[in-house]
Order: C-alpha cells, then structure tokens, then sequence
C-alpha cells in the first residue's frame, strides 16, 4: 500500500472559457470538478497505474463532504480527518484560445490542536504495511511549520520511504529530517539554496540531508542527485497543453519507484512521461494513458559526466 498525505485538501473547479479577458464577463464552456490537493492527485495517479493506494489529511464542512463523495468514486481509499473549518476550493480559468491557465487558490481552514493530534495517530496507525508514503504540498492555518519534519521522522521511525513535496520553510526544516526524497521545482529549489544554476541547487538541497533531490524544470524534465548518480530526464519534445498536476504526476512516478525499489533511471523515466501525458490529457489533472505508453519508449535518460559535476 502506498500512502499519501495532504494537509491542505480542496475541491478543484476547473472552469473553461474561450478566452480569458481582464474586467469582462465570460461565458464558462466546461467546468470539472475533482477532489484535489497535491497529496490527491498522487493518489489518483497512482490508482490509476493500478497502485493499492491510501490518502489521509483534512477534509471538512460542506465542501470536503463533495471532496470526498468525488474521492469514494475512485480507487483511492479515503482516510481523511474531519475538521471543523470547511475544506478550501481552488479554481483553475482555462483560456482556450491560448491555452493558458489562471489559478486562485483559497488558504485552507484552521486545523485545531485537537484535530492535528488525531491526524497524527491516523498517520502512524496507517504506516503499519505502508510500501512507501508522499507528503504533499502546503499546510494550512494552525498547523506548525514543522509538521513535515515531524512526519518525516515518524516515516523514518517506521522504517517506510519517504518523498517530501513542498515548500519554503516546510521544506527547509523538512529537509533537515532526512527524507528519501524531495522534489522541488526550479522556483522552490531557488528559494531553498538561493543558486538558480540547477545543477549547484540540486546539489546544495541534497547536501541540507535529503537522500536524494529530484528537481522539476519544467518542459526541460527532472534532474535527479542521487546516491547512485546524477542524471537528467527529458520528454522527446516540447509539450503544448495544460500542465496543471503535471508535477503531481511526476510525483506519482517517482513515489512508485520508491515502493518499488526501481532502479532511478527507470524512475525518472516514468516520471516525466507521467508529467508530459498529464499536459496532453483534455482533462486538467489527468494523465492520457494513451500517451503516457507512447512516451514510456522516447524519454531521454542522461547521465551527467563526473567532470560537469558541482
């Protein structure tokens, strides 16, 4: 079983208009609504690739009731704590005449003292025959910026991978914890060392007590500092479509070649033909199947010479 975390839930509403224009009204042609945070699209990724699949974290009030009736119609099994607050919704604007999407994210509800004790006795009960877990994105209001370091060690404790996928100072003192793996983005991995050369950064986050570091350059692939070497993954081709939960389906790759000891090219392999078919897919969110088995075949696997090394 392989579990994933997600603090701070929403219900994503992706609304398609034909053109998104600043100070006018639009005519919204499509909308979908899913349950979503990082930590869930991971979840879903992983069903979908035929992975037994559990997601805990917070979902409350009215809205996390829809969030959870969309998640009992996937594969993924719902361990989710109740909270008082009512779950946040985050609403994508697809522009399709460009292609282009707006995001507008809520902040969460306030977890109390009282709801993060429960959450962490549901955490360590479920790493009881967990293969590998994810902690995914950010944190919501009342919860402390330490939480992530606190689960990661819970996670070491129990002996069970761990991928650590956030931000800022959650990611700084989580870090520290020693993960298996983070995975940062360009932007977050800047934020982190302070270096925008990926190569140094990546090097420098590992350097901070994460295993291994994976970063996202977006249509450029992953770069990968690991135990075993340093390699790039690249897409055949620039894709053009919509990358929303591209980089959670990376994370998805990524986690099952963690439960599954893969070795990492075959990891990386995966995890950028996850993120290009999520591009592809019509769906916001969605990987194409189709495309991802297209992919699989035609994603550059590089090893970086010891020379060009930081």
């Amino acid at each position: 079983m392989i579990l994933t975390v997600t603090l701070n839930t929403a219900l994503d509403l992706t609304y398609r208009v034909p053109a998104l224009i600043p100070h006018a009204s639009h005519r919204v042609t499509q909308v979908v609504e899913r349950p979503g945070g990082k930590g869930l699209n991971v979840a879903r990724v992983l069903a979908a690739l035929g992975y037994e699949t559990v997601a805990t974290g917070f979902a409350g009030g009215a809205t996390g009731a829809v969030l959870r009736d969309r998640l009992a119609a996937t594969p993924v099994r719902d361990e989710l704590v109740e909270t008082s607050g009512p779950t946040r919704r985050t609403v994508a604007v697809v522009d399709s005449a460009t292609g282009d999407t707006t995001q507008l994210n809520e902040p969460g509800p306030t977890v109390t003292a009282a709801e993060w004790t429960v959450f962490r006795a549901r955490f360590t009960a479920l790493l009881d025959g967990a293969t590998a877990v994810a902690l995914c994105g950010s944190l919501p209001p009342g919860i402390h910026v330490g939480a992530y370091a606190e689960l990661v060690r819970l996670a070491r404790a129990a002996a069970v991978p761990v991928l650590l996928d956030t931000s800022g100072e959650p990611l700084r003192r989580g870090i520290a914890a020693r993960p298996d793996l983070v995975k940062p983005n360009a932007d977050e991995l800047a934020q982190l060392t302070g270096s925008r050369d990926p190569l140094r950064a990546t090097h420098d986050a590992r350097g901070r007590g994460a295993r291994a570091v994976v970063s996202s350059l977006g249509p450029e692939g992953l770069l990968a500092a690991t135990p075993e070497g340093l390699w790039r993954a690249t897409p055949p081709t620039a894709m053009k479509g919509n990358p929303t939960g591209a980089g959670d389906s990376a994370v998805a790759g990524l986690l099952a070649g963690l439960a599954d000891d893969t070795p990492w090219p075959d990891r990386l392999t995966r995890a950028v033909a996850l993120s290009a078919a999520t591009v592809l897919s019509p769906v916001a969110g969605e990987f194409d199947r189709a495309a991802y088995e297209e992919l699989l075949p035609r994603v550059k696997i590089t090893e970086v010479p010891v020379r060009d090394r930081v």
